[in-house]
């Protein structure tokens, strides 16, 4: 799939908490900040033995709607890592790093240069 224009890729480490150490490496995931969780093919997820939590419904561009299972892991992008949900993504589905994913990392997109870059500081809950 040829690189199209305001969109790129990252490698992308997958961990299933209940048994640390062992990962799965995707390269050339997709960021996209308009898909609210990350999808990782259900093969690689099953393969890590990530158990499957909630069904979500997607709705996606025509309008349909998508029901899929998703589960929990630590995922590792550009040397930071964090614990989020994912999709269990199906045959023909895309493979995406999706927003939620990118805030957990405290990762923002700098559109100029395509690529992920410290989000700063985040805001605080702390007393004053």
């Amino acid at each position: 799939m040829p690189q199209e224009m305001g969109t790129f890729r990252v490698d992308v480490q997958i961990e299933n908490p209940a048994h640390p150490g062992e990962k799965r490496t995707l390269n050339a995931v997709l960021v996209d900040t308009g898909a609210e969780l990350s999808w990782v093919p259900a093969a690689v997820l099953e393969s890590l033995g990530v158990a499957r939590n909630n069904k979500w419904l997607f709705r996606q561009a025509d309008g349909s709607i998508l029901e899929r299972w998703t589960g929990s892991v630590v995922i590792g992008v550009g040397g930071r890592r964090a614990g989020d949900e994912v999709v269990f993504g199906q045959p023909g589905d895309l493979v995406l790093l999706g927003a939620h994913t990118l805030e957990g990392l405290n990762f923002r997109v700098e559109p100029v240069t395509k690529q992920l870059v410290d989000a700063g500081p985040a805001p605080a809950a702390a007393a004053a």
